[in-house]
């Protein structure tokens, strides 16, 4: 995942668990020059909603151990670090490739399941946790950002 590995770079080259805002633009930005100031600004951002890193007191710390990362030889990020990932998308990507069906099929079965079984009281996140279920598609990784985004609705 290249967000993944754009996020743990800093951490793995510098060998510190905790950076403030400064020096990780200065990184992404000024040192490995992958990016502009304000694209690294949204970056830290786009991290933080992933569950990737976590802000207190000023100083971003790493949510994962940057050491299972490999930063492959001449590594640059790609533009879709910058794009906002979407949890709920990503599962019904997953659910429409494990099924073999159309997206519309499976965003009905997810409103069907939230309005006959939950008469409305259930959000689409966690209908379509209900659906990986069912269909034994793997979810786990976006167990958080799942969360997230109920939390945010």
């Amino acid at each position: 995942m290249t967000i993944q590995i754009t996020v743990a770079a800093p951490f793995k080259h510098t060998r510190k668990t905790g950076m403030r805002k400064n020096e990780l633009v200065y990184y992404y930005a000024l040192d490995r020059k992958w990016m502009s100031t304000d694209q690294a600004a949204v970056l830290l951002r786009n991290a933080e909603e992933a569950g990737l890193i976590r802000q207190e007191n000023g100083v971003f710390s790493i949510l994962f151990d940057p050491a299972t990362v490999t930063i492959p030889i001449g590594f640059k990020p790609t533009s879709a670090i910058f794009e906002a990932n979407d949890p709920a998308q990503e599962l019904i990507g997953r659910i429409v490739k494990a099924r073999e069906v159309p997206e519309t099929d499976v965003v009905a079965e997810m409103n069907k399941l939230i309005k006959e079984q939950f008469d409305g009281n259930l959000l689409p996140p966690a209908a379509l946790v209900l659906l990986a279920k069912k269909y034994l598609v793997p979810y786990e990784d976006l167990r958080d950002a799942l969360s997230a985004a109920l939390k945010k609705e």
